[in-house]
C-alpha cells in the first residue's frame, strides 16, 4: 500500500472522477468500468500513467507507485481469471462461511441470479462492442 495520504482537497477531487467507486484518505476503490477500460488500452500499448490522466485523473495526486501497485494487481488479475479477476470481491466474501448445506431451492435461486448476472455482462460486452465497431467507422 502506498505510504501517501490524501488530504481533504485531494479525496474530494478524486471523489468527483465517475472511475472512482469510493475515496479515503489512505486507499482509492476504482470502478470495474474502469480496470476493464485500463486492461483493453493497456493491452493496446498504453502505459498505466497516460491511462489514468486519459480517464481523467491527476497522476500527481494519485502517486506513481499507487499506479504502478494497481497496473500490476489488475494485469495479474486478468491473466489469472480474465474479466473476473478484476471484480472487487471483497463484499461477496465478507461474514462466516455457511456450515449448513443449501436446499435445493436456495440452489436454484443463487443459479439463476448468477445466469442473470452473466446475462447482463454478456448484454455489456455487445453494447460495448457494437460502441467500438461505431467508433472505427467513424475513423
Amino acid at each position: 500500500m502506498s505510504k501517501k495520504i490524501f488530504t481533504e482537497t485531494e479525496v474530494k477531487e478524486l471523489s468527483k472522477n465517475p472511475y472512482v467507486k469510493s475515496v479515503s484518505p489512505k486507499g482509492i476503490t476504482y470502478t470495474d468500468e474502469f480496470k476493464e477500460i485500463f486492461i483493453k488500452q493497456y493491452e493496446a500499448g498504453k502505459f498505466p500513467k497516460h491511462i489514468f490522466e486519459d480517464c481523467g485523473f491527476d497522476v500527481e495526486v494519485v502517486g506513481i507507485q499507487r499506479i504502478h501497485s494497481a497496473s500490476n494487481r489488475w494485469r495479474n488479475g486478468y491473466q489469472k481469471d480474465g474479466i473476473l479477476g478484476l471484480r472487487d470481491t471483497r463484499a461477496g466474501n465478507s461474514g462466516r462461511p455457511r456450515e449448513r448445506e443449501l436446499t435445493a431451492e436456495e440452489t436454484n435461486a443463487r443459479l439463476l441470479a448468477e445466469i442473470n448476472l452473466l446475462k447482463a455482462e454478456n448484454e455489456l460486452l455487445k453494447k460495448i462492442r457494437f460502441a467500438e465497431r461505431g467508433l472505427r467507422k467513424e475513423k
